[in-house]
């Protein structure tokens, strides 16, 4: 499973937090330990008819918080973060827990919109509500491990996450960072605090690259957003944009996914397009790819 990859990533020895699902419980709870001392401030605020008291989002933050706080739920929408569905079985496998602790776990996070059932005939699935959600998780993260120390990858799999995996519906890992700091250099994108403009190079590059940014930009979502890499630490290209170059890079077969990982293979004709479109060099361990050898 990609989870024992990210413990691996995210640990040291001798670390006792488990994986990624840990890290966003953890965060989550620290966070939570202050909410008794504010709920006097919230209740004097309501005395005292404070005209702020509509806007205060404390008991909001506090429901969601609460919900993904807890071990087993942080670990099953980690597991969900590659964008793909799965089942409450194999849900339940990936927090360790029973299927029927896990379909209460799951009913609760589908009655709060942070995961959607799909049904498939007589099979029913599960995967990330929207891709808020999944911003969401990848701002806890970055946050959890903003103060930690900073490891080496401990095993395969733990590398093939960091060179290059799905985020939702994008490409992040060292391949995305690098992906991203050429579109900069080239000034196909101006970057602000947390989005990017595409330039009007970057429109010509990218339309003849096979995007069509005229449909993305109808799409309600993010066109460019930026977000930082949980593993790289720097930035690399989400919303829209970002899912249309994944996607591009998959129709292309320069990317392949792993089975059973939200990693991602390099191709023999991908590290050759990746080279001669982008300039930039593959990471090693994401090298391993089927087609075109």
């Amino acid at each position: 499973m990609w989870l024992h990859g990210v413990k691996s990533l995210l640990l040291g020895p001798g670390r006792s937090v488990a994986h990624g699902g840990d890290l966003i419980s953890e965060t989550v709870g620290r966070a939570d330990e202050h909410f008794d001392d504010d709920r006097s401030v919230y209740r004097e605020a309501r005395r005292t008819g404070c005209y702020i008291e509509p806007m205060i989002p404390g008991p909001l933050i506090a429901e969601i918080a609460g919900l993904v706080g807890e071990p087993a739920r942080a670990t099953m929408l980690s597991a969900l973060l590659d964008g793909r569905a799965l089942t409450a079985t194999e849900l339940a496998y990936a927090a360790r827990v029973t299927p029927q602790t896990a379909s209460t776990h799951l009913a609760k996070l589908a009655e709060a919109g942070l995961v959607a059932p799909i049904r498939d005939g007589r099979y029913r699935y599960f995967r990330l509500a929207s891709p808020r959600v999944a911003q969401m998780l990848d701002g806890i993260m970055a946050v959890a491990l903003e103060n930690r120390p900073r490891y080496r990858p401990l095993s395969r799999q733990a590398r093939e996450l960091s060179a290059a995996r799905i985020c939702y519906d994008h490409l992040a890992g060292r391949l995305s960072v690098d992906l991203t700091a050429s579109l900069i250099t080239h000034e196909y994108i101006a970057v602000g605090d947390e989005a990017a403009e595409i330039t009007q190079a970057g429109t010509r590059f990218l339309t003849e690259f096979g995007i069509d940014l005229s449909a993305l930009s109808s799409k309600r979502r993010h066109f460019c957003r930026l977000c930082i890499d949980w593993t790289e630490r720097r930035p690399h290209i989400a919303g829209a944009v970002g899912a249309a170059l994944a996607k591009r890079c998959f129709d292309l077969g320069w990317t392949e996914r792993m089975k059973h990982s939200s990693a991602v293979i390099v191709t023999a004709p991908g590290k050759h397009g990746f080279r001669e479109t982008f300039g930039i060099g593959i990471p090693e361990e994401t090298g391993n790819g089927t087609r075109g050898q």
